[in-house]
C-alpha cells in the first residue's frame, strides 16, 4: 500500500465555486505559471504517485460556496486516478484545508476527532483540534490560549485486509511578521509566532503519546514547516516542532528516516522536500519540511520512504515529463510510504 503527504501550492485556486477545474491561461497563483498548466502537472504528478491515500496539504477551499471533497474529487476524476473519494475534516480560514484523497476499494476512512470540546477558556490536556490549548508558553506563570489555525485531521481508517490504523494530517505553520516595523519589532512578533507554533507541536504530540500509550497503528504526516537547523531562532527553544512530534529516541516515538538523518547530521548534505526562489537573492532555497512518520509497530511491516525530488530522486529525473511536472505543479515534492498492510 503506498501512502502519501502532498503539499500543493495554491490548489484551491484551480477550481471555480462549484469545484470545476479552471483549465485556462489566467495565472494560477505559482510564479509564471498557468492555471492549465499547474493542472495538467498535477494531473501527472498523482498519477505517477499511484497512491492509495495521500494526504493533500493546502487542500482546496472548504466554505459556505466551495466544497473540498467536491473539488478533489472532481480532480480524481478528470485524470482517472484510484484514489477517487476526498475526505477533509475541521475547515479553516486560510484556503489551506487539509484534506485525503483515497481509493474506497484499497480502504475506508473517516473523519474522527479525539480529544474534549472547549470553549474560550480552553483545556490543558490535548484537546480536540479545534478547539483552545491553554499552556504556559514562556514560564511566566500565565497561561496562553493557543489555537490551530490549520486544525490536524484525524482520520480512522481500516484497509481492505483489515488493519485498523490512525492517520493524522497536519500543517503547521510560523506565521510571517507581517505588518511589523523595524528589526525589534519583526524579531518581537517572530519569536512569538514560532513559540506558538511549537505550542500547537506540543498539543499533537499529547494526542500521539494517546496513540502509542493504547497500541494504536499511527502514522502523522503532512507540512511540519519546521526542522532541525532550518530556523534562525532555533537556539532560544532548543528543539524544533519536528522533534516535539516525533518524540525522544528511547522512547515512545515515531520514526522517519529522513528527519533521523537530519537530527544527526545538522551539518552536511540532507534530504529536501521543496524547493522556494529567493527573488532578493537570485536563488533557490531547499528545505525539509514534509514528513511521513510511522508507529514503532509499523516499522515491522516493510516501509519504504520516498522523497519525489526530480533532481534527486534518480527515477524521477529520467523521466522528462515527470521532471518537469513536480517542477510545475507546486513548491513542494511529494512524499511516499510504501508498506504491507
Amino acid at each position: 500500500m503506498r501512502i502519501a503527504t502532498y503539499n500543493v501550492e495554491w490548489f484551491s485556486n484551480l477550481f471555480d465555486d462549484h469545484g470545476r477545474l479552471l483549465m485556462d491561461d489566467r495565472w494560477s497563483g505559482r510564479q509564471d505559471v498557468t492555471r492549465a498548466q499547474q493542472i495538467e502537472a498535477l494531473g501527472i504528478v498523482f498519477t505517477a504517485l499511484d497512491a492509495d491515500a495521500i494526504m493533500v496539504i493546502e487542500a482546496p477551499d472548504e466554505n459556505g460556496k466551495r466544497s473540498t471533497v467536491q473539488a478533489l474529487e472532481t480532480f480524481a476524476a478528470a485524470f482517472g486516478l484510484r484514489a477517487s473519494k476526498g475526505l477533509v475534516g475541521f475547515r479553516n480560514d486560510t484556503q489551506q484545508e487539509i484534506a485525503l484523497l483515497y481509493d474506497p476499494a484499497a480502504m475506508s476512512a473517516r473523519h474522527d476527532p479525539l480529544g474534549a470540546e472547549t470553549g474560550k477558556k480552553g483545556a490543558e490536556d490535548a484537546p480536540r483540534f479545534d478547539g483552545v490549548f491553554r499552556i504556559d508558553l514562556d514560564i511566566d506563570a500565565t497561561e496562553d490560549m493557543v489555537r490551530f489555525s490549520k486544525p490536524p485531521l484525524e482520520i480512522a481508517l481500516k484497509t481492505a485486509k483489515g488493519t485498523d490504523m490512525r492517520l493524522i494530517g497536519a500543517h503547521l505553520k510560523s506565521k510571517a511578521p507581517h505588518g511589523a516595523r523595524g528589526r525589534d519589532e519583526i524579531m518581537r512578533m517572530s519569536i512569538a509566532n514560532r513559540r506558538k507554533q511549537l505550542a500547537q507541536a506540543i498539543w499533537l504530540r499529547r494526542r500521539v503519546e494517546e496513540h502509542l500509550a493504547a497500541g494504536d497503528a499511527l502514522i502523522v504526516l503532512g507540512d511540519l514547516n519546521d526542522g532541525p537547523g532550518l530556523d534562525e531562532y532555533e537556539h532560544l527553544f532548543g528543539r524544533s516542532s519536528v522533534e516535539i512530534v516525533m518524540g525522544e529516541e528511547g522512547g515512545p516515538c515515531l520514526y522517519d528516516p529522513h528527519a533521523r538523518e537530519a537530527l544527526r547530521s545538522r551539518i552536511g548534505a540532507a534530504a529536501t522536500t521543496s524547493r522556494f526562489y529567493l527573488a532578493s537573492e537570485k536563488r533557490y532555497l531547499q528545505a525539509l519540511l514534509d514528513y511521513v512518520m510511522i508507529s514503532e509497530d509499523l516499522r515491522g511491516k516493510g516501509p519504504v520512504w520516498r522523497i519525489w525530488h526530480p533532481f534527486n530522486d534518480a527515477d524521477c529525473w529520467a523521466v522528462p515529463e515527470l521532471r518537469e511536472a513536480l517542477l510545475t505543479a507546486s513548491d513542494h515534492f511529494p512524499v511516499t510510504l510504501d508498506i504491507d498492510l
